[in-house]
């Protein structure tokens, strides 16, 4: 108990001085104009706001959200192998990645992932 004691003060000290090093020793960033102005989705905000929106973006957006979920709801599905039915788990998850792979063929022949013009 003493010995923890005697370690605590020295853990912070030497906390506090590799904390203070560290401020010293970063590089300073000093804020100017384009740093502190605001930045949204690549458009200037002091232009003109009627702007036309190129729908490639929502779409890249959207295409990323609907696979980001689908592979959100994979992870539980893999740990769920070891308590449920080897037959029952294949068929679900198998029929999930059809789905899955219909949905990004889908996409590929409607041509949603090409960026060129």
């Amino acid at each position: 108990m003493f010995q923890l004691m005697i370690f605590i003060p020295l853990i912070l000290l030497i906390s506090l001085v590799a904390l203070l090093l560290s401020l010293i020793t970063s590089k300073s960033s000093k804020m100017n104009r384009e740093k502190s102005s605001p930045f949204e989705c690549g458009f200037d905000t002091n232009s003109n706001q009627r702007l036309p929106f190129s729908l490639r973006f929502f779409l890249v957006t959207i295409i990323f959200l609907i696979f980001d979920v689908e592979i959100v709801i994979m992870f539980p599905a893999i740990q769920s192998i070891f308590t449920s039915q080897e037959l029952h788990w294949n068929f679900i998850f198998i029929s999930f990645l059809i789905i899955l792979m219909g949905g990004l063929f889908h996409e590929w022949k409607q041509g949603s992932l090409e960026w060129s013009v």
